[in-house]
């Protein structure tokens, strides 16, 4: 049996041949810019009932200090903005503020609501 041929023998006697590329999807070309990109929305538990949110995701175009100055005034929390080494810039604000972070994104324009994820309990 070859790597790439997939043989399907049914209780019927009949002999299926097709080829499968398990990584078809990892392979498109991404010629949609932003199409497959999303805005992860996650919370993160630190200690006791305390929690943090992460905004990571957002195009590299928008001022993270500027949205994080809004998300702060907006929810009465306080944030920051972390260079990650594999994710980029990522937004942390203090609390439990998923629900509300998405809303705002949505609202502002930032990012539509179908391209947003979010994550945690």
């Amino acid at each position: 049996m070859n790597g790439s041929v997939l043989q399907c023998v049914c209780h019927l006697g009949y002999s299926l041949s097709f080829s499968v590329d398990p990584f078809a999807d990892a392979n498109a070309d991404d010629s949609g810019a932003g199409t497959k990109d999303y805005v992860h929305i996650r919370i993160q538990q630190r200690n006791g009932r305390k929690s943090l949110t992460t905004v990571q995701g957002l195009k590299k175009e928008f001022s993270y200090n500027k949205i994080l100055k809004d998300l702060k005034k907006e929810f009465c929390c306080n944030g920051t903005v972390v260079q990650d080494p594999e994710l980029g810039q990522v937004i942390q604000l203090q609390g439990d503020q998923r629900k509300n972070a998405s809303n705002f994104l949505v609202q502002a324009g930032i990012v539509k609501k179908e391209h947003i994820k979010i994550h945690g309990f």
